[in-house]
């Protein structure tokens, strides 16, 4: 996408705050385990930032696993939707080009479904500003496994305005590479977590709601994704009545700081 698209994009999630809450997926705790695993320690000896929080998805299991967390999201709709919900987690406005906390604050940072709206290179020295030395940068995210039959359908009755699909993932995880990470970074790593979410037809539908390309659609354009994708859930065994497992795969990329 171009420069523009990429700006309305990512600042289009606040409209939706309430609906990005409900419906979002979570996140494995084997793959949050996973992101703070060089540094040795368990979850609960750990301070961790959330960059890029949202309305907390990444923020409950963090804080449920024991890390000492704060959150910090740029957007104020989705920060007042993460601070209702977990009223006892620090926090703050501030994105990942300003982050709002000292030199050496943190063990790790985490990043759910938030690393590809960040200005890499403005933000990977703030990032390693806030880390110690040997902690751990992490991203995640959430995808659609387009390896199942009827998931790849949906992915074309949705016409890419479902959440990108796992082969969409691999097929651009090489841009997050070393060369992304310079010198202030190890090597990154890589790996999977099998996912799924139980949803309706409904929520299928609110969920695609949420994403970006469909929120800076034209209002007839969305309706129309809609109606293919609620046609092809009614038409679909797996999906024509009550709650179903959609099937997720939660892509981890894992840097430690020099």
């Amino acid at each position: 996408m171009d420069r523009d698209e990429w700006a309305r994009r990512a600042s289009s999630f606040g409209a939706v705050a309430g609906a990005y809450a409900e419906y979002r997926p979570g996140y494995p705790a084997d793959a949050v385990r996973w992101c703070a695993a060089p540094l040795g320690r368990e979850l609960s000896a750990l301070r961790v930032l959330d960059l890029g929080a949202g309305t907390g998805k990444l923020t409950a299991l963090l804080a449920a696993l024991g890390a000492t967390v704060t959150a910090v999201e740029p957007d104020a709709a989705m920060l007042d939707e993460l601070r209702q919900g977990l009223p006892g987690v620090t926090a703050l406005h501030g994105s990942a080009e300003a982050i709002p906390l000292p030199d050496a604050s943190v063990d790790a940072v985490l990043c759910g479904q938030a690393m590809h709206w960040f200005d890499m290179p403005r933000a990977l020295p703030e990032i390693a500003r806030v880390l110690v030395r040997g902690g751990t940068l992490c991203g995640l995210w959430n995808s659609d496994d387009d390896r199942v039959d009827w998931v790849a359908g949906l992915q074309r009755a949705a016409e890419g305005a479902a959440s990108p699909s796992l082969s969409h993932r691999r097929a651009e995880a090489a841009s997050f590479g070393t060369d992304q990470f310079g010198q202030l970074f190890l090597p990154t790593e890589r790996a999977e977590f099998a996912n799924s979410q139980l949803l309706t037809a409904a929520d299928l539908v609110a969920l695609i709601g949420t994403h970006s390309h469909v929120l800076i659609m034209t209002p007839a354009e969305r309706e129309r994704i809609f109606g293919q994708v609620r046609a092809y859930l009614a038409a679909r065994p797996e999906t024509a009545s009550g709650t179903f497992a959609l099937p997720l795969v939660t892509s981890a990329i894992r840097a430690v700081r020099r």
